[in-house]
């Protein structure tokens, strides 16, 4: 879940040493920067949620507003990447939370499907197995395209993984120079092919 469809999670990202926020109907899951001290951070976090309970404010929108964007299946999507979306949404997706996780969607690429294990999954020992015997086989036995499963921390790391971190200012300001000196090129050549055609001529 985003953290701006909930007050709660606005709160608690506020606290400096929060990594990531998770939440649902049944429980809350906060993850530390690797740097941050457990023991000063928890009491800060407990007290956040104890005086936000007592608030009376809604911790999360209604089912209808948090539905999660990963798998909503577009028009432009293929017939094997919705298949993937219904999968994970109905199937993966409230087995994980059944044990306090979850896990989001980020694309399919060349057969791998690339999802990212947030809440109690995060970090969990078991999580591969989970993956590679339980998501990879299923969506392999559902979908004959799939050839693997991968699992990466962030949006950040899929998109250097697929090789769609460039800067697109970057490379906009590239592609106009390489037009550019394309363009420059082609008048040079064709400035060279009419002066030999002259001097063919003069001969």
């Amino acid at each position: 879940m985003q953290k701006k469809e909930s007050p709660l999670a606005k709160l608690l990202f506020q606290q400096e040493g929060v990594k990531r926020v998770f939440l649902t109907t049944e429980f809350i899951t906060v993850t530390k920067e690797e740097d941050a001290d457990w023991d000063f951070l928890k009491p800060i976090i407990f007290g956040t949620i104890t005086e936000f309970y007592s608030s009376g404010e809604p911790v999360l929108l209604s089912p209808e507003d948090i539905k999660p964007s990963d798998t909503e299946v577009l028009p432009s999507d293929s017939e094997e990447v919705a298949k993937i979306k219904e999968i994970i949404e109905f199937k993966v997706r409230p087995a994980l939370e059944n044990d306090n996780g979850g896990i989001i969607y980020h694309g399919y690429v060349d057969g791998v499907v690339f999802v990212q294990l947030i809440g109690s999954c995060d970090g969990c020992s078991s999580s591969t197995v989970t993956l590679k015997n339980g998501v990879e086989r299923m969506l392999k036995h559902w979908i004959d395209g799939v050839k693997g499963l991968m699992a990466v921390e962030s949006v950040e790391e899929y998109r250097r993984l697929i090789g769609d971190d460039k800067d697109p200012v970057k490379e906009s300001f590239i592609e106009k120079g390489q037009k550019a000196f394309q363009s420059l090129e082609k008048k040079l050549s064709d400035a060279t092919e009419a002066v030999t055609c002259t001097n063919t001529n003069r001969e």
